[in-house]
């Protein structure tokens, strides 16, 4: 598993929800549920997008905006438009006094807003859970990135459009994975753009010998791999893997696969019941006193104490 993928897995494990929504100015929503993810794409009007640090952003329509939580930010239809509505954890919806607006502002299936037939439509999925995999990737994304329609074409958003509101058996599913797919593609344009500054270990994908060395080590890390099990199976010598990949990736083969590992471990601890020992066992450990000594040592707290505070 890649961390685009990876990126999906934690968020996957508590779902994710995507919707539409329908306004007339005047409006504006405060954002501060906490969601670690946020992605916004607007097919009709226009929205402004006001983090609490940082410009504004304004988007129009076929632009895609992924907001990294849990910093609060503001949209609406006017960079300095005053909140009407605030979205709280978990998604709820009240009045800047806490009176629910749940029901008074459902316009349909999927559907939110103040006007059926309002002048601007974004499409919002948001991620509720990320995981430690996907975090290597977050990282190196801004607190708000933005991809104007002229760069980032995506087919998607008008099927989006269609589906959004259908209420049929698997839509669900259907929804889930086009705004996977949605992600995807924006963060691979992001990092495509002139001058992105992609982490070391994702331009590195892309080198004949060390791309084919991180995807043995993302997708089989629980294998017992050595510098010269991992030279013998790219085609060059000890030597030559050991330099080329720390050039490139800035972290020896054996370093990066003791932090993929603990990432992985990380995210069963707090994802599923496995036992310390059952974890150790599947990311690549011997056992429960090893993969305590390597989280202890890399992380600064063991296995039961990350548990406990997530």
């Amino acid at each position: 598993m890649d961390p685009l993928a990876g990126l999906l897995d934690g968020p996957r494990a508590k779902g994710a929800f995507l919707l539409r929504m329908i306004m007339e100015p005047p409006w504006s929503v405060r954002i501060e549920d906490g969601a670690p993810l946020c992605l916004m794409c607007v097919t009709e009007g226009e929205a402004w997008i006001v983090p609490d640090a940082g410009e504004p952003v304004l988007l129009r329509p076929g632009d895609i905006a992924i907001a990294r939580g849990p910093e609060p930010y503001t949209v609406g239809d006017a960079p300095d438009a005053t909140p009407r509505a605030l979205v709280g954890p978990g998604g709820v919806c009240t009045t800047l006094s806490g009176e629910p607006l749940a029901e008074t502002m459902r316009l349909g299936v999927r559907t939110w807003g103040n006007a059926p037939d309002g002048g601007t439509t974004v499409l919002i999925g948001t991620y509720r859970m990320d995981g430690e995999v996907g975090r290597r990737l977050l990282d190196a994304l801004p607190g708000l990135l933005h991809l104007p329609a002229e760069t980032w074409n995506c087919p998607l958003m008008p099927f989006v459009g269609e589906e959004i509101a259908r209420d049929e058996p698997g839509q669900t599913v259907v929804l889930d994975r086009v705004l996977d797919l949605m992600l995807i593609t924006g963060v691979r344009a992001w990092f495509s753009r002139p001058g992105a500054e992609a982490p070391a270990w994702y331009r590195a994908m892309g080198d004949p010998v060390v791309g084919r060395a991180l995807r043995l080590l993302q997708n089989d890390p629980a294998h017992p791999w050595t510098v010269a099990s991992l030279a013998a199976k790219t085609g060059v010598s000890r030597a030559a893997l050991a330099r080329r990949f720390t050039a490139l990736v800035g972290e020896p083969p054996m370093a990066y696969l003791t932090g993929w590992r603990l990432a992985h471990a990380a995210d069963l601890l707090r994802e599923t019941d496995a036992t310390v020992e059952a974890v150790a066992r599947r990311v690549g450990y011997s056992g429960a006193f090893a993969l305590s000594a390597a989280f202890k040592r890399v992380r600064g707290v063991s296995p039961q104490e990350h548990r406990a505070t997530t």
